[in-house]
């Protein structure tokens, strides 16, 4: 039997699908409208192994509608129009509602091939399907985006990779031909990363490497038989996010070192030039932030010049961000400034904005006080006068805070000497 346990035990029903129940479940903003078959163009976003490709399936199971598939990675815009072409045609044939086209991975699709699929998305010959592991604001062209829902799919939880665990060897005719007892399950979870797919490989090998019929298994057990076949990086598996995990928080620890060389296994692995300048973008501002400004512009200008010129020069651009960032002087206070400030509004909801702060374009406006008693800062010394900005329920309240740093330190005497106490 060649074909992999995951794809032998893959649900064909909703009622088979595990996990995912805030899009599939009773109360699912995707369940009203698959059993109604009114579908939508959409985007599966969700890491590896959480069953993208398996709900697009089942879409178009339940909806009865014609099913096209394509891979990103070795499909051109001739296939592309090649697939179209026939799905408009057993669209007007065979059904009235119009066919899915399925693509998997689109965010490597180039401008060019997403290009290709908007006339038919548009004019609604498909009803497109995407799947993707990267955030599809930043892969899928804004023409595209507009004209399909994003759904996010989540990592599995310990009770669902167990219930697949437990499927598999209720249905599978090759593993209900074994006595298996899962006497431990914290490795092969472990090791899944939350990929269920993944998860699924690996309990085979373990189980296909026992020539026997009675198989306990236990943490020991699937640690010797994956260890043997353990690959250096696996940009889809759990070392992926290992790995990025310990690159981010060198560059935390201010160690180029560690960070460099974590970078090195990201690169010799293969990993997506555009994945690893967006962390570097993303630690410029949470990590450095208001200590060093500069780091973002830095990171941006990795970020554009990478993307640009590919591997193998752009090794050396990441190292010398990654370089730069590492001895940067670190600061997490706008990461924690919009974290507090967001906590407040779930807390306190819609506050009114003080009437000085409003808008006042109508005369009707102005007649109920719109702008009334507002100070404008450049009509005062040092274009300043002291207003409060914030609602009147949290007035006073403190967002940012200054770090202890070179440069935020010459920030708080700035906000002191203009706001004393309150900074």
């Amino acid at each position: 039997m060649n074909e992999p346990l995951a794809e032998r035990v893959r649900p064909k029903t909703l009622e088979d699908y595990i996990s995912q129940h805030h899009l599939v479940g009773a109360d699912g903003s995707l369940t009203t409208q698959i059993k109604k078959g009114s579908i939508p163009s959409l985007i599966l976003w969700g890491p590896p192994g959480t069953g993208k490709t398996t709900l697009a399936h089942i879409i178009a199971n339940e909806s009865e509608r014609p099913f096209y598939t394509l891979s990103a990675i070795n499909s051109g815009v001739k296939d592309i129009r090649e697939v179209i072409e026939k799905a408009k045609q057993s669209g007007g044939l065979f059904t009235s509602k119009n066919p899915i086209l399925f693509i998997d991975e689109i965010h490597r699709f180039s401008k060019s091939q997403q290009d290709s699929l908007l006339g038919a998305v548009e004019k609604g010959w498909v009803t497109l399907i995407g799947a993707t592991t990267e955030n599809p604001s930043f892969e899928v062209i804004p023409a595209l985006l507009s004209r399909c829902q994003v759904y996010i799919l989540k990592s599995f939880g310990k009770e669902d990779l167990e219930a697949l665990l437990q499927r598999a060897m209720a249905e599978d005719i090759m593993l209900k031909s074994k006595n298996i007892k899962l006497k431990e399950t914290e490795a092969l979870l472990r090791l899944s990363g939350g990929d269920g797919r993944k998860l699924l490989n690996i309990f085979e090998l373990v189980v296909s490497s026992e020539d026997k019929k009675d198989i306990i298994i236990t943490d020991k057990l699937v640690m010797q038989k994956v260890q043997k076949n353990t690959v250096l990086y696996d940009k889809t598996g759990e070392q992926h996010y290992d790995i990025v995990s310990a690159f981010i928080k060198s560059i935390r620890g201010s160690d180029p070192n560690g960070a460099v060389y974590w970078l090195a296994r990201m690169i010799e692995g293969g990993e997506d030039v555009k994945f690893i300048a967006r962390r570097l973008l993303i630690s410029a501002s949470e990590d450095i932030g208001m200590a060093n400004p500069t780091a973002l512009v830095i990171a941006n200008s990795t970020f554009q010049a990478v993307s640009t010129i590919g591997y193998p020069e752009a090794r050396i651009l990441l190292s010398q961000c990654t370089i730069y960032l590492a001895t940067s002087p670190k600061s997490n206070t706008s990461y924690m400034a919009i974290k507090k400030a967001q906590e407040y509004v779930k807390d306190t909801g819609d506050l009114s904005v003080p009437l000085p702060l409003r808008n006042a374009p109508t005369k009707l406006m102005k007649e109920l006080g719109y702008g009334e008693n507002y100070k404008y800062a450049h009509d005062y010394e040092d274009n300043f006068t002291e207003l409060e900005f914030l609602p009147d329920q949290i007035k006073g309240t403190s967002f940012y805070i200054p770090g202890n740093n070179k440069r935020e330190m010459v920030l708080k005497e700035f906000l002191k000497k203009r706001w004393k106490d309150k900074y």
